[in-house]
């Protein structure tokens, strides 16, 4: 339970990413599950860009969940996955071994099922581990979309903070005068943000005068209009 307001900074939280696997996204219903990959991987990307320590849990791969996204392995390549068989990863003594680790009380969670994994794990670790929960809403999906919106309001009556993954990224950001991470913050921001990326786009080329970032590609010549007539 949150005691007084506070904004997350890389160094008074870390991230858990709970059964981010294909076999639970394919029960999603609260979002698109493209969407859902999207929202999750620029999550990861962030929580790596500010160094903020990183937990990875899994349930049940080779028998029913499959293998973590590729996408968020290739974010951190380097990280063990918290195998177990229990809905609830608080259960495993692994993940709160992981989480106890990295020393910081703020979670912030992205999971599927909201309200099965999620719920789940919010009331335990806040309940046994005195930990606060940041619920990333749209890093994280329901099997339905009142399954999802019903366990987030269950969770919020009980002290979680829901968020969404741009606004972790830009309240660990805070200041647009902290350059260190701003080019590789608009990176973020450009490939999936939408129309907020978009319009990084159109400032950085349009209002600022800078060069397109994207080079365009080897012109092609025209096809001839008729079978033996030189390209022009």
């Amino acid at each position: 339970m949150l005691t007084k307001p506070e904004l997350l900074t890389p160094e008074n939280c870390q991230v858990i990413f709970i059964d981010q696997q294909p076999q639970m996204a394919f029960g999603v219903q609260s979002i698109d599950r493209q969407v859902l990959k999207n929202n999750v991987v620029a999550l990861a990307r962030s929580a790596r860009l500010f160094e903020v320590p990183t937990t990875i849990t899994t349930v049940e791969t080779d028998s029913f969940s499959g293998h973590t996204f590729p996408e968020l392995l290739a974010v951190f390549p380097e990280a063990p996955l918290l195998e177990r068989t229990s809905m609830n990863s608080w259960d495993d003594q692994k993940v709160r071994d992981a989480l106890a680790k990295n020393g910081r009380k703020k979670l912030v969670v992205s999971g599927l099922w909201t309200e099965v994994c999620n719920n789940m794990f919010a009331f335990s670790a806040m309940a046994g581990g005195d930990y606060e929960i940041y619920m990333v809403a749209d890093a994280s999906g329901g099997t339905t979309q009142e399954a999802h919106d019903h366990a987030m309001q269950r969770m919020i009556q009980a002290g979680v903070v829901p968020m969404t993954w741009q606004q972790v990224l830009l309240e660990w950001q805070r200041d647009w005068a902290r350059r260190e991470h701003y080019d590789a913050v608009m990176d973020i921001v450009r490939e999936h943000s939408g129309a907020y990326g978009m319009g990084v786009d159109y400032a950085y080329t349009l209002v600022h005068g800078a060069e397109e970032r994207i080079p365009h590609g080897p012109r092609l010549a025209p096809v001839a209009a008729n079978e033996g007539e030189a390209a022009v």
